[in-house]
């Protein structure tokens, strides 16, 4: 017998590559992946062995000796080199896409201390560090409180409080067990080296139950002395047009976790106070806007209708007796139809589904004509979009680096003025955008 080489870039089998500053994209085991469940569904008997030392991004398979040494030479030439950072043209801005971090488990979100170094949550429970120089601390963080990694449920955001460096305060979204299943909490620590202390449970949503899906969740502050956080309607649509029903809603605290009096179902008989929105199906985005100071976020349709929205005090944005998309597969109609008086209209709208995931307002100088402009990052297709606004209207919408990272699962600005993006994958990665001058 001999080997057969094969070019890992044919397999969808993983594939480790050391770290540096690189575009090459880790590769799933023929996975097919569901868009917006963010879960990969893996296909059966794929081989996985792989040739260890200056082999291992050779793919090797036995077959009958037949093909001789010439082919096997051959093979071994075209292994391929560490990639470069590839360079995208795009309207406004030219960059390069430069890979800085890898080795993440299906990371979720990432934040940036003051001192240079990044949090980043994983899925499945770990608070990971990433140093100044971009390596990944191999110890994850102590001390949080337990968590429940079921289906798209796990450890979701991270974020600073706005005077962390006076306070100290780290916040976090995440699944957490209770009476009946689970469902999406928001505590909050004080990192002291690898253990996070003083560690306060703010809320946790109810009723608990035992889905796998549509957990929201993004933390957002608003400089005034609030909080907010992002839910999905945990896959049993009716509950978001429930008040006395957390789920498919904002929620609003003071940042100790206490309700503020001004909420709009305060004093509602049988709703749940902390609630500032309903009729939302699954927020994955939200971003305060740098001018108005109002939260926009965007959601997940079914099949197609995803949404852009700004989230007002009381409104209802209509899941599910409005929508924009369709039942799954069978294509029918959801709810009564697209509009209906007192209900909210979204600013934009993506059919087919994009699987929306993280976003930021661009707020920096170094990518000077993206000023004021959404980036979203998509689960589908894999790509970065841009959308410019005048207003709250979206004038024109620019689709970027599609395909070449990976699911996109969460946008951050940098406190350098550049752009981050965080990769849901088995081999999740963190990549930074870099104008070219």
């Amino acid at each position: 017998m001999i080997f057969r080489l094969r070019h890992s870039g044919e397999s969808r089998n993983p594939v480790h590559v050391p770290s540096g500053h690189s575009t090459a994209r880790p590769r799933h085991s023929g996975a097919r992946r569901n868009p917006d469940k963010g879960t990969l569904e893996a296909k059966q008997g794929q081989p996985r062995q792989y040739l260890s030392g200056i082999f291992k991004h050779v793919k090797i398979s036995w077959i009958p000796a037949c093909a001789g040494m010439t082919a096997l030479v051959m093979m071994m030439a075209a292994a391929p080199a560490a990639a470069q950072p590839q360079t995208v043209k795009s309207e406004k801005h030219d960059f390069r896409v430069v890979t800085l971090v890898r080795g993440l488990q299906n990371p979720w979100s990432m934040a940036f201390l003051p001192d240079g170094r990044m949090l980043v949550t994983e899925r499945a429970g770990r608070l990971r560090i990433v140093g100044k120089d971009f390596k990944l601390d191999p110890k994850p963080v102590e001390g949080l409180p337990e968590i429940v990694a079921s289906g798209q449920g796990g450890l979701l955001d991270v974020a600073l409080h706005p005077q962390y460096e006076k306070n100290g305060w780290i916040y976090w979204s995440y699944n957490a067990p209770g009476p009946g299943g689970w469902g999406t909490a928001m505590a909050r620590g004080k990192l002291q080296g690898h253990r996070m202390t003083d560690v306060q449970v703010l809320f946790s949503m109810e009723p608990k139950t035992r889905a796998g899906h549509h957990f929201g969740s993004r933390i957002v502050f608003d400089g005034k002395g609030h909080v907010y956080l992002t839910l999905g309607d945990r896959g049993d649509m009716p509950r978001a047009q429930k008040l006395d029903d957390h789920a498919g809603s904002v929620i609003r605290l003071h940042d100790d976790g206490r309700v503020p009096k001004d909420n709009p179902f305060v004093g509602r008989a049988g709703a749940k106070p902390e609630k500032f929105t309903l009729g939302n199906r699954n927020m994955q985005g939200a971003a305060l806007h740098p001018q108005t100071g109002e939260l926009w976020t965007h959601e997940h349709g079914p099949q197609g209708g995803d949404e852009v929205n700004v989230m007002r005090a009381g409104r209802n944005y209509g899941w599910p007796v409005i929508s924009y998309g369709v039942n799954y597969g069978i294509g029918t109609r959801i709810g009564e139809g697209s509009a209906k008086p007192g209900m909210e209209q979204p600013l934009h709208v993506w059919v087919p589904s994009i699987a929306p995931s993280g976003m930021a307002f661009y707020t920096g100088d170094r990518f000077p004509n993206w000023k004021g402009n959404l980036l979203v990052g998509a689960l589908r297709d894999e790509m970065l979009v841009r959308l410019e606004l005048d207003g709250e209207k979206v004038v024109r919408e620019e689709r970027m680096i599609k395909g070449l990272i990976g699911r996109i699962r969460d946008v951050r600005v940098g406190p350098d003025g550049l752009v981050y993006l965080l990769t849901d994958e088995r081999e999740g990665v963190i990549v930074r955008l870099e104008p070219v001058r």
